[in-house]
């Protein structure tokens, strides 16, 4: 916690007033965020999960109200401990945000980089062919009763 020195806000205000690289960053960095947008919600479609549909942002909401046990807050707390402990990916529970139904959760797809984001598809892609897998042998099981 400190102060921004001179030299740096000078900077800054530099860049700022410089109005073709503030038109071209923008225009660069909206190209990026629609690109990774684009690569994650498809990336979780093909495994089945679905987003809310959005047009802008850093983050999207993505439903794994199916992997719920239950359809409680409960029960998506539980869901998320499993994602941050095993999974190793931060997202948000809805209940967080005052969600009114359980089961959605908030990804930051923005703060982070290609490379990243490729290795959160594929944690999930594991996490949903491991959680499909144990779903069949829980229902051979259940057939066999």
């Amino acid at each position: 916690f400190g102060l921004v020195s001179s030299q740096t806000q000078h900077f800054l205000a530099s860049m700022l007033s410089d109005d073709e690289f503030v038109d071209d960053f923008l225009k660069t960095s909206s190209m990026r965020l629609a690109k990774r947008h684009q690569t994650f919600t498809s990336g979780l479609e093909e495994v089945g999960i679905k987003c809310l549909n959005s047009n802008a942002g850093l983050f999207c909401w993505m439903d794994l109200r199916p992997l719920l046990k239950e359809p409680t807050f409960e029960a998506e707390m539980v869901l998320w401990r499993l994602i941050i402990h095993k999974v190793k990916l931060n997202v948000s529970p809805g209940f967080s945000f005052h969600c009114v139904e359980p089961g959605w959760f908030r990804v930051c797809f923005a703060n982070m980089d290609d490379e990243t984001l490729e290795i959160a598809l594929k944690r999930i892609r594991i996490f949903i062919q491991a959680t499909e897998k144990k779903s069949d042998v829980t229902a051979k099981k259940r057939k066999q009763w």
